[in-house]
């Protein structure tokens, strides 16, 4: 609570709190848009305004600027000057009492807003200052202009830029300085640049005549001038590149270094990879659905793939299709898909990849029971149609949800579909259909595998301020109609991607699963070593798989050496280093060599008898992970001075690129839990064919949790023990090693290292929720199926 928000709050409640349409705001000294809304409506009434209404509109901004610019010494209605006052204070600036007297403290307070937002302080010739119209009506409004949350000072650094330069201009609405890239300020760059185009009304829509500016403007190495500073603060916004994680800068001359982000984004968003500003790479910067008629091999339609209609798909550059496994009742679309018509794509030369849309249009379409129920049903319907294990299945979030309505409901409705999925065993995994923002959401919370993104519906406010997901897997960027001699059908144009991509499925009643491979190597490889005939051969497994990467003087004087014999033994009979499978549980690749350096460092050197003490086995996997993290966290400290926000945003998310990712925490978990099987007296054959083929990685986090981490007390200790121990010589030399020259974590103030360690035992227990959810939500339904045999049994 602040004591000068809530006196902005008490006065102008008790000034205007008669007047017609007024609407009081809480009076709890938080700052927030009632309060701005009330100090709006109270600068109304003073302007003559009535009804008053709680929106800063057309009508209120002509009667400020009758007013003309406000200043030092103005003296007009001293209501108003107390409304600017109470509007500074809201927004942080000290900008006097609310006296009502527009003396040199306020003028202070608006002089610093001003830079603030990238504004010079005052007009010329005067002592500056002044509060002009659309600075008003920024006085009355949430956005910030320092940096708040993620944001960073390179993307302030663009928005101060694009105020300083546009903001006098009619069009232009000064917007936030606040270092987030977002809807408004994505708007704000498209009017900078309709006016650096020449386009009489700037309204930034991405029409025909920004279209044609953009063909004619073309940006490359060597080029200078506004138009590259327009296009590399575009490449600002969607940093970083996912792959590579490549950034830039805001820049007047197009240098290698943006080039080289340029061939970066090229390559991530399916682009034709020249480092050229060309067209298709302006139009994919500035809206979802890039250039709508860019070549795309891959499409989506509600229509039956007939034959004559595969034979045109595939004469016209398509490859892939995406077909519907379900229409519910009620629809007259007749989409799903029909009997044969897996074969006839098949016999085209073409994949496919399944959709599952239950309404799925409106906020109450999702719910967890309602994702749990849409799963099992599109379980049963893939199953049927005959879909192999390991195929995603994209359900659909068909409308345009906000932030709030993605916490409430769609994340939930996820994990429900995450649930029922699991409840098969996972046969399928799942992958999510809609806005950018939807599907950034559903990756990170739920570990969607891929992103089918609603690109075309490029108004979108989840499309709008948000980069491409980094799992984005087909965007869907053109609804048209196909016209095939008398036959006509509707058909949406999805650009598919190349690399790391869902390349769909080809074929279906495939029996091998996405790890069969990996296991059908495992089994031959402990054959061999079996036939080596000396030590032990699980243990030989591991070391073989992790020789080539993890092998080098350090992991020799961490975990020991691996048997050089055996490599050669195993080489000479054609065997080589197995470096990646497909996780059947997520979808997600993982490597093999981490995950059997991680399980060859447990089996080397078993958990310790005491739980809360570390080893060199917990370096060989989470352990060394965390420590090369919190080197993460310290290169990146300004922005993240809070260690728990940092794990948040960056600990084991899939696609966020960091040294903790999503699939090493995986392997982490793997290696453990198989070593745990090994040591037990478990061959590794048995070990691995259960963790990936026989429901183990159901419950990976849970029992790893259990098993090394015990409780919430225990894993925020072994963390700290992890970065502070300083009794076994091997802990202290990875701390050094992998912490290099950054501070030491003993050195710390308790509480920032403890915010730190709390959000990595965070981390873990929230992914064992999410499997103890769908552990519960399996045993209510095998208790209900058990009720209800029971009842007919009885009948």
């Amino acid at each position: 609570m602040d004591d000068r928000v809530l006196e902005a709050q008490q006065w102008v409640n008790a000034t205007y709190g008669t007047v017609p349409g007024y609407q009081r705001c809480p009076e709890n000294g938080r700052t927030g848009w009632s309060t701005m809304y009330s100090l709006t409506m109270g600068l109304q009434h003073e302007l003559g305004i009535s009804p008053v209404v709680a929106n800063f509109g057309p009508g209120t901004m002509a009667k400020v600027k009758e007013l003309g610019d406000i200043g030092f010494g103005w003296n007009r209605n001293s209501n108003i000057v107390r409304i600017i006052q109470h509007g500074l204070f809201c927004k942080g600036y000290n900008g006097a009492n609310g006296y009502g007297e527009y003396g040199a403290v306020t003028t202070e307070a608006v002089k610093k807003m001003r830079v603030n937002m990238g504004l010079p302080d005052g007009g010329p010739g005067t002592t500056g200052g002044q509060v002009t119209p659309q600075i008003f009506r920024c006085v009355l409004n949430m956005d910030a202009y320092v940096t708040i949350g993620n944001g960073t000072d390179k993307v302030r650094g663009v928005q101060r830029w694009l105020n300083g330069r546009y903001w006098q201009r009619d069009a232009y609405t000064i917007g936030p300085t606040d270092g987030n890239y977002s809807r408004d300020v994505q708007k704000s760059l498209m009017i900078g640049l309709q006016y650096e185009l020449g386009i009489g009304t700037p309204n930034g829509n991405f029409g025909d005549a920004t279209k044609a500016g953009l063909r004619a403007h073309p940006v490359g190495p060597g080029s200078s001038g506004i138009f590259v500073e327009l296009f590399s603060a575009a490449c600002v916004f969607n940093e970083p590149v996912p792959v590579g994680d490549v950034r830039t800068t805001q820049k007047s001359t197009f240098d290698d270094a943006l080039g080289e982000y340029v061939r970066a984004f090229q390559r991530f968003s399916q682009l034709t990879v020249n480092g050229q500003g060309d067209y298709q790479t302006w139009a994919q910067l500035l809206v979802s659905m890039g250039d709508a008629d860019r070549p795309a091999q891959g499409c989506d339609t509600r229509f039956e793939i007939t034959a004559s209609r595969a034979a045109w798909l595939k004469s016209n550059g398509y490859r892939v299709v995406g077909r519907y496994l379900y229409d519910p009742p009620g629809s007259t679309l007749d989409k799903e898909i029909k009997p044969g018509e897996l074969r006839t794509i098949f016999g085209a030369g073409m994949r496919v990849f399944p959709i599952y849309q239950d309404n799925a249009r409106r906020l109450e379409d999702f719910t967890y029971t309602y994702g749990y129920q849409h799963a099992l049903n599109a379980h049963q319907l893939a199953a049927g149609y005959g879909f192999n294990r390991g195929t995603v299945i994209y359900f659909a979030v068909d409308y345009d949800a906000t932030q709030d309505e993605i916490d409430s409901a769609i994340v939930p409705y996820f994990h429900g579909v995450q649930a029922g999925l699991a409840y098969n065993g996972k046969k399928y995994v799942h992958g999510v259909y809609g806005s950018r923002n939807v599907c950034i959401n559903v990756t990170n919370k739920t570990y969607a595998r891929h992103s089918f993104v609603s690109g075309m519906s490029w108004g979108f406010s989840g499309n709008l301020g948000y980069s491409l997901p980094a799992n984005w897997s087909y965007n869907q960027i053109k609804e048209f109609t196909v016209t095939n001699g008398a036959d006509k059908f509707d058909l949406d144009r999805d650009v598919a991607r190349d690399n790391g991509g869902d390349p769909g499925q080809g074929s279906v009643n495939d029996p091998t699963g996405p790890a069969d491979a990996f296991l059908d190597y495992v089994q031959r490889l402990y054959d061999a070593a079996r036939s080596y005939g000396k030590g032990n051969p699980s243990q030989l497994v591991m070391e073989y798989v992790r020789h080539r990467s993890y092998n080098d003087w350090k992991w020799k004087g961490l975990i020991g050496g691996v048997d050089e014999e055996f490599v050669n033994y195993a080489n000479s009979r054609g065997f080589s280093v197995m470096t990646e499978f497909v996780d059947p549980v997520t979808g997600y690749p993982l490597g093999a060599e981490h995950m059997m350096a991680t399980a060859n460092g447990h089996l080397a050197y078993p958990q310790p008898s005491n739980p809360k003490r570390v080893n060199a086995g917990d370096i060989a996997g989470w352990g060394g992970d965390l420590l090369t993290f919190y080197a993460d966290w310290r290169d990146a400290v300004d922005k993240y001075p809070n260690g728990h926000v940092f794990c948040d945003e960056k600990l084991a998310k899939p696609g966020v690129s960091t040294s903790f990712g999503f699939s090493d925490l995986i392997e982490d978990a793997d290696g453990y839990l198989i070593a745990r099987r090994v040591a037990g007296g478990t061959d590794i054959v048995t070990a691995v064919r259960d963790q990936y083929n026989g429901g183990g990685g159901l419950r990976r986090f849970t029992n790893y949790y259990q098993q090394r981490f015990t409780n919430a007390e225990d894993c925020n200790f072994l963390a700290h023990n992890i970065l502070t121990a300083f009794d076994d010589p091997k802990i202290v030399a990875a701390q050094t090693g992998l912490i290099g020259m950054h501070r030491p974590p003993s050195t710390l103030a308790y509480e920032d290292l403890q915010r730190f360690e709390q959000g990595f035992a965070d981390t873990l227990l929230a992914r064992t929720g999410m499997e103890s959810r769908m552990a519960q939500q399996y045993k209510a339904n095998l208790e209900a199926y058990l009720r209800a045999a029971q009842q007919r049994a009885t009948r």
